[in-house]
């Protein structure tokens, strides 16, 4: 594609207006994520308990501006102000789960449907991280750690307010942790968060402005599409196994476990002459 070509269609990308259409497709997949966490007893809870369905599935779609304004001390229900958007999420919210037959339900877990909301989703999230990293740096324009953390939390809320998603739900399940076990898009977010403060904040990205944040949405939905598709869900595995082996004691233990064999089959031999 011509450089030219391509550029304009990052500058495109980059002023695509997210309501209501990536609204929709965010909030399905977010609805879609509640029920299959509830499992099998996702239609009869939502029949018993649908103030707990909706609050839960409203958090997971409001999840990372209200945890983000909370660390930054702003009002944390702020992000509901929004009637519209509240309105989409209320309306897929019920489509989901109470359409007769389950049609809404069906629809949603179509492959075709599923792929397309997928890839509108990451696009929303690509641009939830540049408005995190934004609005931070007017806050605080020196502290690159704080963008990062609000960035990361943008794009991925959900996964740091999984507890209390299924607390509101009657479910406690204190090893549901995303510190402990960070998600695909929670790696994803930190490090689109990392390449936006660099390009705000430094001169080592020299690369417009529009491609830097085209490419990542390119990654975003291109891993995402992998995930669906051909079932790779974490890129950066073989990556984080390689430096936990190097930089956090996994050769050394292993070394050290290597070097206890050997002292033990010493004494062990020494042990036999000596009964002999």
């Amino acid at each position: 594609m011509d450089p030219e070509a391509f550029l304009d269609v990052a500058n495109q990308v980059i002023k695509l207006k997210m309501f209501p259409f990536f609204d929709i497709a965010h909030s399905l997949l977010a609805a879609l994520a509640v029920r299959e966490d509830l499992g099998a007893n996702a239609q009869a809870f939502s029949r018993k308990h649908p103030l707990a369905c909706w609050l839960s599935t409203m958090l997971v779609i409001f999840a990372g501006g209200m945890v983000a304004n909370g660390l930054l001390g702003e009002p944390i229900l702020a992000p509901l102000k929004n009637t519209g958007q509240l309105l989409v999420g209320t309306a897929v919210w019920y489509i989901v789960f109470y359409t007769p037959f389950d049609i809404g339900y069906k629809i949603g877990k179509f492959l075709p449907v599923k792929i397309v909301a997928s890839a509108m989703k990451e696009i929303y999230r690509a641009k939830k991280v540049y408005d995190g990293v934004g609005h931070a740096a007017k806050l605080y324009p020196n502290a690159w750690i704080i963008m990062i953390i609000i960035g990361t939390l943008k794009g991925n809320g959900a996964g740091f307010t999984k507890l209390i998603e299924r607390l509101i739900r009657g479910a406690w399940t204190p090893t549901a942790m995303e510190f402990m076990q960070p998600s695909f898009y929670t790696k994803a977010s930190l490090l689109a968060s990392v390449i936006f403060v660099l390009d705000k904040k430094t001169d080592w990205i020299s690369a417009p402005h529009a491609l830097v944040y085209f490419g990542i949405v390119i990654f975003l939905v291109y891993f995402k599409l992998s995930s669906i598709l051909l079932g790779i869900h974490d890129p950066f595995l073989p990556l984080e196994n390689l430096c936990c082996a190097i930089f956090f004691g996994g050769i050394w233990d292993s070394l050290a476990k290597i070097l206890g064999r050997g002292q033990a089959k010493d004494g062990d031999s020494k042990d036999v002459k000596k009964s002999n």
